[in-house]
């Protein structure tokens, strides 16, 4: 008869035989920048070449749909109706990559290569996302090698344009909303607290990207002849964002401070170790009486991502005519995301600012979302985990960064529970991503163990 122990132990065994890498591999060949327009072709060859006939061999009815906002990349979706009276189940992955950033790879290391070093495997897209997709997937390939039936209803989305901020996400849900309607979202994405230990997370912090920027005048100005008799734009703009945070960087706009980080939620965070950092974590930078993990699981933060006046290449004894920052503000639900960019507007004007424009990034951005811990699909996926490695998983009421929960939440009003796979140090958006290949393994038995446990329900 088979059992649980039977499906493990064929996951287990696609691990050790080297067949995870080599799919793994197959999938980091493509090349699938989804920031760069030439790289669209390989966006679909992807989901035709790979996805199409691994949910196919799921037993799913596959659709490749268009994305109707010209920014965004093809949708699969694949589905597989086993009995109507059963759960669905609706999980998710993104096949597109950062850009490759190829010439800052390490020697011996190439993004679209996968390259074994210890128990690391390196490669763009080996944690963000193919691996993760990849290890849920399996994982269901092998309830059906075990069973014969999966015991619910499985719906498969995979996207090509997340990195680029899903665009279109939404309006496709909107437009596909019968077809994809399930009890629940199980997806991977993002980190784990730390490698060794599972991790589940509801929600995201959202995301609003913008310029500020100050012009005078055209071309620059003899730094002898003019300086005190004109503006310097970059101190403008320096004094500018100096009443946006203060020197440890704790926001100053009050629209932008939330008002959510309740007992219950510090409480869930108090659970979720940060650990050991690498860079270490700075102990005076962020709002001052709020742990790290407050820090960044339960509040906001404020980055200026890119800083420039004049030619920092090459500077010369001249005032400059303008100067711009490209910066972030990174919120929890308890911030009115309508209202991020004109609060910003009224806080600038109240402070002599006027002069500095502000311009929204021509790019969507996710909303903040959180599920309550105590929900009842957390605690069935968290005791199904437990059962598998022996012990809880740690549960953060949200990941720190962001990505596409909102489309899930709001447009098909599913609760979400993610199961990350990859760790905070993997290099995700920089050159020499990674994975650790015991987190793989690990996520390859607990996911097989999640998708047995939910088909044992029944109708």
């Amino acid at each position: 008869m088979t059992t649980r122990e039977t499906a493990l132990a064929g996951i287990r065994d696609y691990f050790e035989t080297g067949a995870f890498l080599d799919e793994l591999a197959r999938l980091v060949a493509y090349e699938t920048e989804s920031q760069v327009p030439d790289r669209k072709p390989e966006l679909m060859r992807y989901l035709v070449e790979q996805m199409e006939p691994l949910l196919k061999a799921l037993g799913c009815e596959t659709r490749i749909v268009a994305n109707t906002d010209p920014r965004g990349g093809p949708f699969l979706v694949g589905v597989r109706i086993e009995d109507p009276g059963y759960e669905t189940v609706l999980t998710y992955g993104h096949g597109d990559v950062i850009r490759a950033q190829a010439d800052q790879w390490r020697e011996g290391l190439a993004p679209f290569r996968l390259v074994v070093e210890g128990d690391r495997a390196y490669g763009r897209g080996t944690a963000d996302n193919k691996s993760q997709h990849l290890i849920n997937l399996a994982a269901l390939r092998e309830i059906l090698k075990a069973r014969g039936r999966l015991g619910f209803n499985l719906k498969v989305v995979i996207e090509m344009s997340e990195e680029t901020g899903s665009a279109g996400l939404a309006q496709f849900f909107a437009d596909q909303k019968d077809l994809l309607r399930a009890d629940v979202l199980i997806a991977s994405d993002g980190p784990r607290i730390q490698p060794d230990m599972p991790t589940l997370f509801m929600g995201s912090r959202g995301g609003v990207n913008f310029d500020l920027s100050v012009h005078y005048r055209d071309g620059a100005h003899h730094s002898g002849n003019w300086g005190g008799l004109i503006k310097d734009p970059a101190t403008r703009l320096a004094h500018a964002i100096a009443c946006i945070v203060d020197a440890r960087g704790q926001i100053r706009i009050p629209e932008w401070r939330p008002d959510s980080l309740t007992p219950k939620i510090r409480e869930a965070i108090a659970r979720c170790p940060l650990g050991e950092r690498d860079p270490p974590i700075d102990a005076d930078w962020g709002e001052e009486g709020l742990t790290p993990a407050e820090r960044v699981f339960g509040w906001n933060s404020f980055a200026v991502l890119a800083m420039k006046s004049g030619v920092p290449e090459a500077p010369v004894n001249a005032i400059s005519g303008h100067a711009r920052a490209t910066c972030q503000l990174r919120y929890v639900v308890g911030t009115d995301p309508d209202d991020i960019l004109p609060a910003l507007r009224r806080h600038l004007d109240a402070n002599g600012f006027a002069d500095v424009e502000i311009t929204p990034a021509d790019r969507v951005f996710f909303k903040a979302t959180r599920l309550d811990p105590d929900h009842p699909w957390v605690a069935r996926v968290a005791a199904s985990i437990a059962e598998t490695t022996g012990r809880p998983p740690v549960i953060q009421p949200n990941l720190a960064g962001s990505l596409p929960n909102d489309s899930f939440t709001e447009v098909l009003g599913l609760p979400t529970v993610w199961v990350p796979h990859s760790y905070p140090g993997c290099s995700q958006h920089a050159p020499n991503e990674h994975v650790v290949l015991e987190t793989c393994r690990s996520a390859l038995d607990l996911m097989t163990g999640l998708f047995w446990d939910i088909g044992e329900r029944g109708p």
